[in-house]
């Protein structure tokens, strides 16, 4: 075993900051799931409480998770597998389409249903990719900043991915996964006019991707004008932008939401960002915002210093954590207040979801590890000397 597969880490070595961040987001998530979640869960299954209590075991799972993550997985380990993540990750997005294993909502079959369990195959992919990607930095970081090769290489497999998830279809993951690809090969040291060339090449294929099915189009025009069919395409986010109006600076007061009262669809999912807005109003919103705001600049501000100290994969598994969350935020918020056309992506840490929820807290407890290992082994280099 090498060093670092035996580190051994207790809780002093935790960013704190960090930590309570990501545990006060998740708890303000509990809170709003359950506001939001009330009567939709009482009209469906009979139960108020079902989204609420289902959303509290998750969020324990995920606390557990963490601290197995933290505590019992060193991040030699993750580097090792590596090249294990690409086959799993194929495979989960391919269990999808099993008839008996995939589940659709809403004609979208994005779901491995199994016993009491239903699983976003998306969440576990975003994972896998940035596990794979921040070995493949690591290791051949030199020769990303020379060779075309080395730079088309992941880019290949992320399009393998990528076509998979458009399959389902599952357009804002293909987003989230493109970004934090990008974001991570770019901070590897790319050259810029290299990564702008290659950058231009995908928008313009998500732009043609994005007008190859009807039912993105009517997104995208819906965006520029929801008031145009507000009854039709544009009934999302016009009760969104409803809800942000009636909120006005400090909220209607929590769970006295008019708009969750089924004029929102998935107001506990994918919309309940809305909810929060005209329950908690501007003071509330800030307060999340600013959340996420902490949460980005301490993973990316511990990824820099980690770079520096020559923890090359530790520091690349933090940035592809911080991408992943941070653009997946952005992009929830976007569309909830109007600014970016309608996806269905989940908020990391505030939206109704186990598999978010169980994935998020395993890069937390990773990121936080990372950090910790990193401090231990340098504690160790100063005793030796």
């Amino acid at each position: 075993m090498t060093e670092r597969m035996i580190l051994k880490l207790d809780s002093s070595g935790v960013d704190k900051p960090l930590l309570w961040t990501a545990i006060c987001l998740a708890l303000a998530g509990l809170v709003m799931v359950s506001s939001a979640s009330l009567q939709i869960a009482e009209t469906r299954l009979g139960d108020p409480f079902y989204y609420a209590l289902r959303h509290g075991i998750y969020l324990a799972l995920g606390l557990g998770v963490g601290a197995f993550v933290y505590y019992a997985v060193p991040l030699a380990l993750l580097e090792r597998l590596r090249f294990f993540m690409l086959p799993v990750a194929v495979v989960v997005l391919v269990l999808v389409f099993v008839p008996g294993l995939g589940r659709s909502v809403n004609g979208s079959t994005r779901w491995i249903a199994l016993p009491g369990l239903t699983i976003q195959a998306s969440e576990i992919v975003k994972l896998c990719f940035v596990l794979y990607l921040a070995g493949y930095v690591a290791e051949r970081k030199a020769a990303l900043e020379n060779e075309w090769k080395a730079f088309l290489l992941p880019l290949g497999l992320l399009a393998v991915l990528m076509l998979l998830l458009l399959l389902e279809p599952d357009f804002g993951a293909v987003v989230v996964l493109g970004i934090t690809a990008m974001g991570m090969l770019f901070l590897s040291g790319v050259p810029t006019l290299r990564f702008l060339l290659i950058g231009l090449i995908a928008v313009a294929l998500g732009a043609v991707i994005a007008v190859a099915e009807p039912y993105r189009v009517a997104r995208l025009m819906t965006f520029t004008d929801p008031w145009a069919d507000q009854f039709g395409s544009g009934y999302q986010l016009t009760q969104s932008l409803i809800a942000f109006g009636r909120g006005h600076l400090t909220g209607v007061g929590l769970g006295n939401s008019v708009q969750k009262l089924f004029y929102l669809p998935e107001a506990h999912t994918d919309f309940v960002y809305a909810v929060m807005a005209e329950e908690l109003g501007l003071l509330g919103n800030i307060a999340l915002i600013s959340g996420f705001i902490l949460l980005g600049w301490r993973v990316f501000r511990l990824g820099h210093s980690l770079e520096e100290r020559g923890f090359l994969y530790h520091a690349y598994l933090v940035y592809g954590c911080a991408f992943v969350f941070c653009s997946q935020a952005f992009i929830n918020l976007g569309v909830n207040m109007g600014m970016l056309p309608t996806k269905g992506l989940t908020l990391p840490f505030i939206s109704y979801g186990g598999s978010s929820l169980l994935i998020s807290a395993a890069m937390v407890g990773m990121i936080l590890r990372a950090g910790a290992e990193a401090e231990q082994l340098k504690a160790r280099g100063r005793a030796a000397r």
